[in-house]
């Protein structure tokens, strides 16, 4: 996998996942402070492997490290409220 497909995979994944948190404040409360947060996807085990051998790189001597295994994203959908269309004709 391309370093930029990683890249750009990660980063929506951690979008996700902040959104997560967020709206479950219980389960980031599960979370160490510090902690490096690994997110392992089952659908896509070539970047759960490779956020694994990334986070080892990456990791502080004695710094927690928390593994986060998901399904999946469920697919993206709008949040747009009653959208309304005008037509201009120049």
């Amino acid at each position: 996998m391309k370093e930029n497909d990683v890249f750009i995979k990660n980063l929506v994944l951690s979008n996700e996942f902040s959104r997560y948190v967020l709206e479950h404040p219980e389960f980031g409360k599960k979370i160490p402070k510090n902690a490096q947060v690994v997110l392992l996807p089952d659908d896509d085990p070539e970047l759960a492997q490779i956020n694994l051998r990334l986070a080892e790189k990456q990791r502080e001597k004695g710094q927690p490290q928390v593994h986060v295994r998901f399904k999946g994203l469920a697919p993206a959908r709008s949040r747009l409220v009653k959208p309304a269309i005008s037509t201009r004709v120049a």
